[in-house]
């Protein structure tokens, strides 16, 4: 696509779903306190700190999750959980419009508040191809896992 630039992921290995759960709360911790690249560029991926509200417990969580733009720059991440049969807790969170009307995002050096936009008919399958241009190993998770991997626009709706 004319002026998007590629966000290829290369030699990324897919870590176990125990290894993300505990790289993310690392990386969580980490994001918290820097701005510094090293902590928000991983594997040549940029990383959004989204924060959701349980739906069923009113907590607060936090996932380090890595994003991709679309052509028209907006950040998109995927509920992939590397390809797990059910879909990650943040992204049923999310789904919640009662418990989250809208969720904040950190990113390196700001954040905003978002109504996510979940993708559906042919605008998740233009999305869904044009990620897996730039990261193929998305196409490996849905190939093991029965469920449609979501895809979310985290458009900025106001400065936090």
């Amino acid at each position: 696509m004319p002026g998007v630039t590629s966000q290829r992921s290369s030699d990324f290995a897919t870590p176990t779903r125990d290894e993300i759960v505990a790289i993310s709360a690392q990386h969580v911790e980490m994001m918290e306190h820097s701005d510094d690249d090293s902590v928000w560029v991983w594997v040549n991926m940029h990383h959004v700190l989204l924060r959701t509200v349980g739906r069923r417990s009113g907590r607060e969580h936090k996932v380090a999750l890595p994003f991709w733009r679309d052509p028209n720059g907006v950040r998109v991440v995927a509920g992939s959980f590397a390809g797990a049969k059910q879909h990650p807790a943040w992204f049923l969170n999310l789904s919640d419009r009662a418990a989250n009307p809208e969720v904040l995002v950190r990113v390196q050096g700001a954040a905003y508040w978002s109504v996510p936009e979940i993708l559906d008919g042919e605008e998740y399958d233009a999305t869904w191809a044009a990620l897996l241009e730039d990261r193929p190993h998305y196409a490996d998770y849905q190939v093991k896992t029965e469920r449609k991997i979501p895809l979310v626009r985290l458009v900025e709706t106001r400065p936090a």
